[in-house]
């Protein structure tokens, strides 16, 4: 029998998205830690052998900072972060639905799919309107332009200076919000139509270049390992005696790095001798964060 555990009122609010602020949402979801590989995997095999949709929501409450990761990286089409965000969870929540713990990848990079499929879907559904009216004048011009039209077609120079006159616009901007609704919209990711065969035309997906070293889900994991190791290696510096501490902190962590022979005249010994003190802690340091 699946479990029908209630979640937390906080959790059940996350889940829903960022319907208020959009700040305390990240504030909240980058609060819940990330899984550990053993975790992840107990609970996508809870959730696929026992239809425990507790695991499943756990699942999704510690992916959802990926998510938003993932959505900064659409904010140049002009859409709100917040609409692409919940998007991104509807996507999340599909791949949760469909990983499969024994294939033997993390999540992260699993559900990257499915997130950026439901973004790209909102984008393309939205893209015309965005691109096409982006200034207040523009604004005016694509919801009152139709109307102002007399006859289909191009307006003449005498309707073009009417419709300016009538909305208190330039000519300029009458004329070039015409040829902005006049123009086609074509797909992103499919060839567009053409009358000759021989047409070379491909999608306008094809011309952007592949970075290997863009996909976020391996961002997101390096910047998540870089934490962790930074966790680590604070815990581990607790563990030091406080000269071995005091000298990793300057030679290694301060912004500005003391020599060697600074730290010699400190503590009134030899560079030679600091320099064996650094070169234990680092050994401490290894082992304790093994």
């Amino acid at each position: 029998m699946p479990r029908t555990t209630l979640m937390p009122r906080s959790q059940q609010l996350i889940l829903a998205g960022p319907s208020g602020s959009l700040e305390a949402y990240i504030q909240a979801i980058n609060g819940i830690p990330v899984l550990s590989t053993h975790e992840e995997r107990a609970l996508a095999v809870r959730f696929r052998e026992q239809q425990d949709l507790d695991a499943a929501r756990k699942l999704v409450l510690h992916h959802l900072r990926f998510v938003v990761h993932v959505a900064r990286g659409y904010l140049g089409y002009g859409l709100p972060l917040g609409d692409l965000i919940q998007e991104g969870n509807i996507g999340l929540m599909k791949a949760v639905k469909r990983f499969d713990p024994e294939v033997g990848v993390r999540l992260v990079s699993f559900a990257v799919h499915w997130i950026k499929a439901e973004m790209h879907e909102f984008i393309l559904k939205n893209w015309r309107i965005v691109k096409v009216a982006t200034t207040k004048s523009q604004r005016k011009l694509f919801f009152n332009l139709r109307g102002s039209k007399k006859r289909l077609g191009w307006m003449n120079h005498e309707e073009v200076n009417t419709v300016a006159r009538e909305l208190g616009v330039s000519p300029e901007d009458v004329r070039e919000m015409e040829s902005r609704l006049a123009g086609q919209d074509i797909t992103f990711d499919s060839t567009p139509e053409s009358e000759d065969e021989d047409s070379n035309s491909v999608a306008p997906v094809t011309y952007l270049a592949a970075d290997a070293n863009a996909d976020p889900a391996h961002a997101l994991e390096h910047s998540d390992w870089e934490e962790q190791g930074e966790t680590q290696l604070r815990l581990a510096l607790t563990k030091l005696d406080e000269r071995s501490r005091h000298i990793m902190q300057r030679r290694w962590l301060d912004e500005s790095k003391a020599t060697l022979q600074e730290l010699a005249d400190h503590y009134g010994i030899s560079a030679e001798r600091i320099r064996q003190l650094e070169n234990n802690a680092i050994r401490k340091l290894g082992v304790l964060m093994a």
